[in-house]
């Protein structure tokens, strides 16, 4: 059994980590609100311009977008979403599973593959997989900002108007609640089936001023930015709630510890002082 000095530092030891965890609880907690006000205040202007875009592509037009022309793929981007930080539970662990899983699925048809890293984790894990990685965007602190993932989303775009990528998709964490946040991985280029039925409405048409062409391109631009910019703001909500679980999870067990730690402790003073006992006792019977 450990002695008395060495069971009373290994409970300050655990005390001190669990004042840590306590803290980042706390910090995530109060993030977390903001993070979820700002995703949610923008999900409506993601829907809107989702449904926008979808009746775009059945819109009666003699110009046809680009992002809106299917091709055989034989090369694809991916724009991969998470977070700078780590403990945060198996938030970033679950999407990096998922874009693996996918990303073999391309090379087992011999698909090229070309990624956009928007944090530091998705990063280093691309780099470690010797992905080609043709541009990046990290430590975006806790607010998203369009300006900074503009040009990293832009190169991907480029390269789709080039013919260099015949598709885009797109790997981030989806916000359910505070306790559930779920891995997605969707396609963004060209306008997906799914998209197109789900948003669309029947009998829907437009006029265009001054011209089809300057706002159908501009418009699906903004199409895609706003896509992205979503998808940052959710998995920056999904972060901070993972984060509060993880430290209050990481809180609980070092009560635990400490309990269970104290119970040790106990035991081994009971035990010595009955030593001492023992031992006085025995002194006085050989007097």
């Amino acid at each position: 059994m450990p002695s008395g000095k060495e069971i009373r530092n290994k409970i300050k030891s655990v005390e001190n980590t669990r004042k840590i965890t306590k803290a980042m609880e706390m910090v995530a907690a109060s993030k977390m609100r903001k993070a979820q006000d700002r995703m949610r205040a923008s999900r409506p202007y993601g829907e809107k311009i989702r449904r926008v875009a979808a009746n775009l592509s059945n819109a009666l037009t003699e110009y046809k977008h680009p992002f809106l022309d299917k091709r055989e793929q034989k090369s694809v981007g991916l724009v991969l979403v998470t977070s700078d930080k780590g403990l945060c539970g198996g938030l970033n662990s679950n999407i990096l599973r998922l874009a693996l899983s996918k990303m073999k699925e391309f090379e087992a048809s011999a698909t090229k593959l070309q990624a956009t890293c928007i944090g530091n984790k998705g990063f280093g894990f691309m780099q470690r997989f010797g992905a080609k990685i043709v541009s990046h965007a990290v430590a975006l602190g806790d607010t998203p900002h369009l300006e900074k993932l503009i040009g990293p989303v832009k190169v991907q775009l480029d390269a789709y108007m080039n013919g260099e990528i015949d598709a885009l998709y797109i790997g981030y964490t989806r916000f359910i609640n505070t306790m559930k946040q779920e891995p997605v991985f969707e396609q963004l280029l060209p306008l997906a089936d799914e998209t197109v039925k789900s948003a669309h409405q029947a009998g829907w048409d437009y006029v265009y001023e001054p011209e089809a062409k300057a706002v159908i391109d501009d418009l699906l631009i903004r199409y895609v930015e706003a896509l992205i910019y979503q998808a940052v703001a959710e998995n920056m909500a999904s972060e901070q709630s993972a984060r509060m679980v993880a430290m209050k999870s990481a809180s609980d067990n070092a009560k635990n510890v400490i309990g269970e730690l104290k119970l040790v402790y106990n035991k081994a003073r009971q035990a010595a002082i009955t030593k001492e006992l023992s031992e006085i006792v025995s002194g006085a019977a050989a007097v």
